[in-house]
């Protein structure tokens, strides 16, 4: 099982909704998936509740009490840690412990930057990631078209010398997919094929899988 933590330090910067759309893309692949809720807020447990009994299955794993951290279902091919959005001290190296791979999404704004560059200085001495056992991969999400706000969010990239795997456009789409317990990965209609390739540079990166997903 090749575990996927998705972490930043700062709320409402796209953790639960990159989690959401890989657990969903794994399990629209066929493969075992669970997506692990270690925040209080339960966005993903409730997200899970909500979805279909007809959808691609994903196996519900509660991680909001630390005392659950490292333990899965058995048989997992994938699983997808949804991180809490206060993530420091001990929780940081408990879910980094356990982690194969960390994505860390932000938004192009000045909280989000700001947030994510002590976010990653934080985590920076960890044993596992100072070591290079653990890479960390960063995410631009909810990215709007021309917005002068990008224009920062690069100059952030390439001060830490780290471009993102993908620039993940913003689209009301996710949240009222969501609102069903469903993502753009559920939908095989050609209006939601745009939003699945924008993830796929994501998958490449962080999924072992060569053949072609869409």
């Amino acid at each position: 099982m090749k575990t996927i933590l998705i972490a930043n330090q700062k709320g409402g910067c796209g953790k639960t909704i990159t989690a959401i759309s890989l657990a969903s893309a794994l399990a629209q692949k066929g493969y075992k998936v669970g997506l692990a809720d270690a925040d209080k807020q339960k966005s993903a447990l409730h997200w899970l509740k909500q979805r279909p009994e007809q959808a691609n299955p994903i196996q519900s794993v509660d991680w909001t009490s630390e005392k659950n951290f490292g333990h899965a279902p058995k048989q997992l091919d994938y699983l997808i840690v949804d991180a809490p959005g206060a993530l420091s001290g001990d929780n940081a190296e408990q879910l980094i412990a356990e982690a194969d791979a960390i994505l860390t999404p932000l938004q192009p704004s000045f909280f989000d930057i700001d947030s994510t560059r002590r976010f990653l200085k934080h985590i920076q001495d960890i044993k596992r990631i100072r070591k290079g056992k653990v890479h960390i991969h960063l995410l631009a999400t909810r990215v709007k078209a021309n917005s002068a706000s990008n224009k920062e969010i690069q100059a952030f990239f390439e001060k830490v010398g780290q471009q993102p795997l993908a620039w993940i456009s913003e689209r009301a789409a996710y949240g009222q997919l969501a609102q069903q317990g469903l993502n753009v990965f559920d939908k095989p209609q050609k209006i939601y094929l745009s939003m699945q390739d924008q993830w796929q540079p994501v998958l490449n990166a962080v999924i072992e899988d060569p053949s072609n997903w869409f």
